[in-house]
């Protein structure tokens, strides 16, 4: 890979790290579900993680780690993944954004939407793109790059499979290594999203939600 490629997955890394921790508003009226967890309160065991994610984020343990802290173990197996993930994987970085949009669009994840659609913008989606999978529409404008991820990431997790033909298409834009990269990428932001869920974790204070209670 590319230096100029690497660092420019490393700055994109940092941003989205920074949404997310930002992005540790529950639920309005209740309790969380988690509490945030500062580097005061962490244990010997959850403390080497919870430095590591403190080199990439400026603004503490929220979104996703603030629940991985419950399970340092786990939360280090995930850390290290979402790590490759973010600056080494073999997808470009615009569909690696894309992959992740469609999961968080599935989930109705807030704060995976909220986070990924300015990374996403900024490395070459168009907002008629994004604007479509919101409303969970096929997106109309997708170039031929767009396609073979949409229907490779929708497939796999609509339908549980991926047929030889989308499979084929893949593999010739990205791959045996990014057809297995983007596989990861589609799983683990699955997993980050149930996290979420789980977490009731929400975006900031006073930003609009993009998925309502009666969205689909």
């Amino acid at each position: 890979m590319k230096k100029s490629h690497v660092a420019a997955l490393s700055a994109t890394a940092v941003a989205a790290v920074a949404m997310m921790g930002f992005s540790a508003s529950n639920v309005i009226g209740k309790e969380p579900r988690f509490v945030q967890m500062t580097m005061e309160q962490l244990n010997p065991a959850q403390k080497s993680l919870g430095e590591d994610v403190m080199k990439i984020s400026s603004v503490g343990l929220g979104g996703p780690y603030n629940p991985m802290m419950r399970s340092p173990e786990m939360g280090r197996h995930m850390f290290d993944l979402m790590g490759y993930l973010r600056l080494k994987t073999s997808v470009p970085l615009k569909l690696n954004e894309f992959a992740i949009l469609i999961i968080g669009r599935q989930w109705r994840s807030q704060v995976e939407w909220y986070a990924h659609v300015p990374i996403a913008m900024k490395n070459g989606l168009s907002k008629e793109i994004i604007d479509d999978l919101r409303q969970k529409k096929r997106p109309s404008k997708m170039a031929p790059d767009e396609t073979v991820v949409y229907d490779f990431v929708t497939e796999l997790m609509e339908k549980h499979e991926v047929s030889d033909a989308t499979f084929a298409a893949t593999k010739k834009l990205l791959g045996e290594q990014g057809v297995v990269d983007l596989t990861a990428v589609a799983g683990t932001y699955v997993a980050v999203a149930a996290l979420l869920a789980v977490s009731e974790e929400m975006p900031p204070a006073g930003k609009e939600l993009q998925f309502k209670p009666s969205d689909p």
